[in-house]
């Protein structure tokens, strides 16, 4: 007999460059929950589109990203929705194009719901495979993570850690928490690269519970399939089917997991841990590392330096103390965006009389520091020049969380539309990592003798 090996494998590498499909290709089928039939068209896509859906059987067709922000809470599967439109158990094929390393594609469907092939991700791997991979020009968008992320549901938990350059790596354990179960505990631990997904993840169906198949199908969902159809586990193991591994289940777990992530906007490297966790706190993950990102590309604006002093925020505006409310400008780009900063200290005017023993800054001096960023913002659009934006009307103002003495206010304005005569700004403002307000601001551009008359 041959002596083992001891050489060790490398594993594929994530590829450096976006990547797309080469052609147009389809997928047919019923979907899981709705049953109604469907076609899937995975299309080609050219750099930084990434993944968006389209539901062309409407009029006018509907583009929906994949994104969280267009998640919808659904119970057991992932879907995402943009006004009526809406397009269900999409995890499956995004887990396929995540496995398969796309990170653009256009995917036209013509009904509420993707096609179910047998449960797993394999019809999606062989459309992918026929169609061909295009390397597309572009370097690859990951998204990495930098500090831990910990989310916890009752007996539920997923958290993700740094891993170290783009690897994406997973340890799921799965547990119903009865050593009778039908469905015995498994764990599985995995590290994402093609050959490995195809063959330890990829064929993986998704099961239920005879109970809960029942449950499902008494509600009028999934009462097109049989259990040869999908994998339904019963007091003797699957009814009417096989495993396709010893541990399907938590494999996959996996498999819906990285799928969901995908929501996150780009593939994510870090290294996830999960017991007992689903599509919920998925999305939960995905949120979680939106925000995360969100905070990093503050703290990145605010490290980049001043773009505007007091003295240069005085030379423009007309406030003074104590109504000046945007201490320095740390970011502006061209007459569409800007960041500024107000610090918050005890000494400021207000607090004497609001309140006495609590100290909260005023929400309506909140709002007017938006305002005044949002002026700023406009202050650098030429055909301004010699003008002042005046506050005209405000519209979906929020305030949503109390600011007090030792906060550092971070203020956003992003212009909606400008002309000569009047501008909409959305602004909103922030503490650390928790929002405080927002608001719609629009504004009318006066003389500045006006303005002082």
């Amino acid at each position: 007999m041959d002596e083992p090996s001891t050489q060790s494998v490398e594993p594929e590498r994530e590829p450096a460059c976006q990547r797309t499909l080469a052609q147009e290709v389809s997928v047919r089928g019923k979907g899981l929950m709705l049953g109604q039939d469907a076609e899937l068209r995975l299309c080609p896509a050219p750099p930084d589109h990434g993944l968006v859906f389209e539901r062309v059987d409407l009029e006018p067709p509907v583009r929906i990203p994949v994104h969280i922000e267009y998640a919808l809470d659904r119970d057991r599967r992932t879907v995402i929705g943009l006004g009526e439109a809406v397009v269900e158990t999409i995890e499956h094929c995004m887990s396929a194009l995540r496995g398969m390393g796309i990170d653009n594609a256009l995917l036209q469907i013509d009904g509420p719901e993707v096609p179910l092939g047998d449960g797993s991700a394999s019809e999606f791997i062989e459309a992918i495979e026929s169609a061909g991979i295009e390397t597309q020009d572009q370097p690859r968008n990951v998204i990495r993570i930098e500090e831990p992320i910990v989310l916890r549901e009752d007996d539920k938990m997923l958290a993700v850690f740094p891993s170290g350059g783009d690897e994406f790596r997973v340890m799921y354990e799965l547990d119903y928490g009865d050593a009778s179960s039908r469905i015995p505990r498994q764990s599985f631990a995995f590290t994402l690269e093609t050959s490995g997904y195809l063959s330890e993840v990829a064929r993986s169906r998704t099961y239920s519970l005879e109970e809960e198949a029942r449950a499902l199908q008494e509600q009028g969902l999934c009462t097109h399939l049989s259990p040869s159809d999908v994998l339904v586990v019963g007091d003797e193991g699957p009814v009417d089917n096989a495993w396709r591994y010893d541990n399907e289940p938590v494999r996959h777990k996996v498999l819906d997991l990285i799928g969901d992530l995908m929501l996150v906007g780009a593939p994510v490297s870090g290294y996830f841990v999960g017991t007992k966790s689903g599509h919920a706190l998925n999305r939960k993950m995905c949120r979680a590392i939106c925000e995360q990102i969100e905070r990093r590309e503050r703290a990145g604006r605010l490290e980049s330096g001043r773009t505007m002093d007091i003295r240069a925020i005085q030379q423009i505006m007309p406030h003074r103390y104590p109504m000046l409310l945007v201490d320095r400008v740390v970011e502006v780009e061209g007459n569409q965006r800007a960041v500024g900063v107000k610090n918050v200290t005890i000494n400021e005017p207000f607090f004497t009389g609001h309140y006495p023993g609590t100290p909260i800054m005023p929400g309506v001096l909140i709002v007017e520091a938006m305002a005044q960023l949002g002026g700023l913002l406009l202050s650098q659009t030429l055909e301004h020049h010699g003008k002042i934006a005046v506050l005209l009307s405000l519209d979906r103002v929020k305030l949503r969380h109390p600011v007090t003495p030792g906060d550092q206010l971070m203020l956003e304005a992003e212009t909606i539309r400008a002309s000569t005569r009047t501008a909409a700004i959305r602004c909103r403002a922030f503490v650390g990592d928790r929002d405080v307000a927002e608001a719609q601001i629009r504004f009318m551009m006066v003389d500045a003798d006006q303005a002082h008359g």
